[in-house]
């Protein structure tokens, strides 16, 4: 709570919130897929296209992939043209393609779909907007709370899994999109009216060239956050886009049973949903109080804890056969751990690269959307080629593993070097 305290009179509030309301939003819109990801199967093969594992897992990891390039461009567009018309134009691309899923709607084709989800791909790529916006109106020492507040809008892949498989159970999958176009229309009037730039003042943009990021790219502390965002960012994601189908596919019986007995539900499509909410819920708003232990203890004891979790139960996962309570509790100790390591991730950035946030916001966003591309394709790859996901568990720990000696290799260089200068706790 302390850190909540401290930002008391700094920065501009009605900011922070906006931002935080347009990256719940667009998050909630760039996963949309995933909770979807049965019923549109099912309508595709009305029409007479069967998708197969790989098929599936390509569409629920385009809006990702798409996301993770599109960062980059949103990253130079913010010091370009700033934050708050980089966000408005990308809003609008994402309405469109919401709009065109649901007009078209039950005639849609998978080619189709796809090019929707590329449209999707502009709200994953808000991140590179949200954090910036935010954070150019607060000091270093308070970047890990600030952008922990306003990068936990990853609530929004919570609201979908709770809210969507009853929409669609009710008014159709595509209504869905519907209902999102319509939220999304809102939240950018208000966008309009309510958010600031930073002035001058406080922050001063600083337009860079394309040859700005080809010299960032060339700084070796880039990839090591590339890395460690594209573990803790890219496993939240990978996972959260992937699990209903993994709900689906390894505990379909035992979810029906639960939503007979418990909810009156016999709607399994549905009970996979509040289950994917459930476990997804702690790394989405625990994102913060991730940020808030950086603040306190730093980023780098921090991330140890965080991965080392997160590697030990992943590994148990893939080792042990779990009853499905257990793995449910399995699985939302990995998504917490994930959430709060985002936290710690950009605990660290700001102090590291507090001068081109912009664009490392970009380029760190967007090493984590890769990582969820390859998620996703790793446990679609288990499932088809092993019948399982316990390969795509392992090899998932084992890229966590490699994070975990990275930050062995660069903590002492980090704290002797810009650690001194950066104002925060390395």
């Amino acid at each position: 709570m302390a850190g909540f305290k401290a930002l008391k009179g700094q920065g501009h509030t009605p900011t922070l919130f906006m931002a935080f309301l347009y990256f719940d939003m667009s998050f909630m819109v760039w996963t949309m897929l995933g909770p979807l990801s049965t019923e549109i199967s099912e309508a595709l093969a009305l029409g007479g296209h069967m998708t197969t594992e790989g098929e599936m897992a390509t569409l629920l990891s385009l809006p990702i992939l798409a996301g993770a390039f599109l960062r980059i461009l949103l990253g130079f567009g913010v010091d370009k043209l700033g934050a708050k018309l980089t966000a408005l134009l990308a809003q609008s691309i994402v309405i469109a393609a919401l709009l065109t899923a649901y007009f078209l709607g039950e005639s849609i084709t998978y080619n189709i779909l796809l090019i929707v989800a590329i449209g999707l791909g502009f709200a994953g790529a808000s991140f590179a907007v949200a954090l910036p916006q935010a954070g150019q109106w607060y000091p270093p020492k308070s970047q890990g709370i600030v952008l922990g507040i306003a990068g936990a809008g990853n609530i929004g892949v919570v609201i979908d899994f709770l809210f969507a498989p009853k929409i669609a159970e009710l008014w159709g999958w595509s209504s869905v999109f519907g209902v999102g176009a319509a939220m999304s229309i809102v939240v950018f009037v208000a966008y309009a009216f309510i958010v600031k730039n930073a002035p001058e003042s406080v922050y001063k943009a600083r337009p860079k060239k394309l040859s700005d990021y080809g010299k960032l790219l060339k700084d070796k502390d880039t990839w090591w956050f590339n890395l460690f965002y594209a573990v803790s960012f890219g496993g939240f994601v990978g996972f959260a886009g992937y699990m209903k189908v993994y709900l689906m596919s390894t505990y379909q019986a035992d979810m029906s049973v639960f939503g007979t007995e418990v909810f009156n539900e016999g709607n399994v499509k549905v009970i996979a949903g509040y289950f994917g909410a459930f476990t997804i819920f702690a790394g989405a708003v625990l994102r913060p109080v991730g940020g808030a232990i950086a603040d306190k203890m730093g980023g780098v004891k921090s991330l140890y804890f965080f991965f080392g979790t997160v590697a030990a139960l992943a590994m148990v996962n893939a080792l042990v056969s779990l009853s499905f309570w257990l793995a449910i509790v399995i699985l939302f100790l990995i998504m917490a751990n994930l959430g709060m390591a985002n936290g710690a991730v950009f605990q660290l950035v700001p102090q590291r690269f507090g001068k081109d946030i912009g664009i490392m916001t970009g380029i760190i966003g967007a090493a984590g959307g890769l990582g969820g591309t390859a998620l996703i394709q790793t446990l679609g790859w288990s499932k088809g080629a092993f019948d399982g996901y316990a390969a795509g568990f392992m090899i998932f720990a084992g890229v966590v593993l490699v994070a975990i000696a990275g930050i062995s290799l660069v903590k002492t260089r980090w704290r002797t070097t810009w650690g001194v200068q950066s104002g925060g706790i390395i």
